[in-house]
């Protein structure tokens, strides 16, 4: 009899997933859900949930088949940098203004990599900010302040 192999990255993702999506699904409940046809705010995040709580039990089937490598060291300089690029966005976007909050954001997580040097950093966050700006403000003409009240003497 063959030995059942495991994958514990896979299987932790896994479980991650599917408890992620019955959270939602749980929270999408609380909504009023509608019908195809007439679909009330509920539905769309409760299709999503599902799908993703099944792709969990895709991920967690799929970690018993195969074995895969250990679980290597967690990537702290990534999180530090990466995940408090949205937040900060998010927190300073009305006072900054889109540009330079847009600015920083994409500068704090452009260090996520140990290979960034600080020049080439600027660039990039200098670049993802004129495309945006272009993209966003000219091309699709979002209602947005691109300098906000914080940034004007």
């Amino acid at each position: 009899m063959k030995q059942l192999q495991f994958d514990r990255t896979n299987a932790i993702c896994g479980l991650a997933f599917i408890a992620l999506g019955g959270f939602f699904i749980y929270q999408c409940l609380n909504l009023e859900l509608g019908t195809a046809f007439r679909m009330g705010p509920g539905f769309f995040p409760l299709i999503l949930a599902v799908i993703l709580a099944l792709l969990g039990v895709v991920v967690l089937v799929q970690a018993t088949r195969v074995e895969g490598e250990p679980m290597g060291p967690l990537a702290l300089r990534g999180m530090l940098f990466i995940l408090p690029a949205p937040v900060f966005f998010g927190l300073t976007v009305r006072g900054l203004g889109f540009v330079p909050s847009l600015f920083f954001a994409a500068l704090i997580a452009a260090f996520a990599s140990s290979r960034m040097k600080p020049l080439m950093a600027v660039l990039l966050a200098g670049a993802i900010t004129l495309f945006s700006v272009v993209v966003f403000s000219y091309a699709l003409g979002l209602p947005f302040e691109r300098f906000g009240p914080w940034t004007r003497l």
